[in-house]
């Protein structure tokens, strides 16, 4: 998805059947005005003013509610919109979010007479207890179902799963996980559950029924599920909701793991338990890792918990910047050895840590 502009279009929960105990789609979007069809096409407009359209790699995405479940003539309208911009050639991508049980044949034809490209399911879990608790209104089956009609008719994939639902753990998430690849989407966001204001979640969390994850927890369950993804070749476009002015805690979001930068926390954790795993094994007490800029801070850590991390086991960890190391790879200088790893050769060494023991 790297270099791909997208124009963003909230349908906020005007198409949901059911009230999912974590929603609240207003507070998530930020949005209280209704969309139309002279609103959508001025967002278009206004963010077409700003982009390179020469690069062919524009996509309008209607993100929020369920698409798929609004009036059959407002989602017609709204498709109009956004295929006469793709016909004209400034956009490439049509994108859309729904619910599994809002998929079916007759959708779908629609959907590709309107030039829609990928669509995304909101799928939240494959775990029955947790889709039950968190007022899902349908069961997994609903998913693998909808999943494969969507690859059958040629769209692309998106899969969106949740951490720390109701009733959820890290041996459920895993398992959404590994249920998720069967299904070959073409990417996954991982999106930790937090605790809106105007939502079930918030009442059950008041009343002290609902205990969410803390960050700590969060971040040890989505580093194996981004391994997971990872050696399947599942891309993975978002960890975390967009920092916004409403998506602040104390702001609408009044519990949960909340962290701005939660994907590069995520990120930081699988360097530091890599390295910890090569000191492990060779017993050294001064590691230098050689890397891209852009990795130079994941390996550091936020507030140089890593550097911090080996000094308490008194293992000096020292992180140069070296342009002749990819983004996608590692170097690490262990004593006289001199070792280098491709991300894949370092998944593959977590998979066994994080899975076989």
């Amino acid at each position: 998805m790297k270099g791909k502009k997208i124009i963003p279009i909230f349908v906020p929960h005007i198409g949901c059947p059911h009230d999912c105990i974590f929603c609240n789609q207003r507070k998530i979007t930020g949005l209280q005005t209704d969309m139309n069809a002279k609103r959508a096409k001025d967002i278009i407009k206004e963010y077409l003013q700003t982009i390179d359209t020469e690069s062919n790699d524009v996509e309008i995405a209607f993100f929020g509610g369920s698409f798929t479940a609004i009036d059959i003539h407002f989602q017609r309208e709204l498709l109009g919109v956004a295929r006469s911009y793709k016909e004209s050639g400034k956009v490439k991508d049509i994108r859309l979010s729904t619910r599994p049980d809002a998929i079916d044949e007759k959708r779908l034809q629609i959907l590709k007479e309107y030039g829609v490209t990928i669509v995304e399911l909101g799928v939240q879990s494959m775990d029955e207890t947790v889709l039950k608790s968190s007022i899902r209104g349908h069961d997994s089956e609903v998913v693998r179902t909808s999943a494969n009609m969507i690859r059958e008719h040629g769209f692309t994939l998106g899969l969106q799963m949740m951490v720390g639902l109701p009733d959820d753990n890290e041996q459920k998430c895993i398992y959404t996980a590994r249920e998720f690849v069967k299904l070959s989407p073409d990417f996954v966001r991982i999106y930790p559950t937090l605790v809106v204001r105007d939502t079930g979640l918030e009442r059950d969390y008041e009343r002290g029924s609902y205990v969410p994850f803390d960050v700590e927890k969060t971040v040890e369950i989505v580093k194996k599920l981004m391994v997971i993804y990872s050696l399947n070749d599942i891309k993975i476009i978002r960890v975390g909701l967009q920092p916004t002015e409403n998506i602040t805690m104390g702001n609408q979001v009044v519990g949960g793991p909340y962290h701005p930068a939660i994907r590069e926390k995520v990120e930081s954790r699988i360097y530091r338990d890599f390295i910890h795993s090569l000191i492990k094994e060779c017993g050294e007490e001064k590691v230098t890792a050689r890397a891209a800029k852009k990795n130079m801070s994941k390996i550091i850590g936020n507030k140089k918990e890593n550097i911090s991390y080996f000094k308490n086991m008194e293992i000096e960890l020292a992180v140069v910047e070296d342009n002749l190391v990819s983004e996608s790879s590692l170097k690490i200088l262990l004593g006289e050895k001199e070792l280098d790893f491709s991300l894949y050769q370092i998944y593959k060494c977590l998979e066994k840590m994080y899975f076989r023991g």
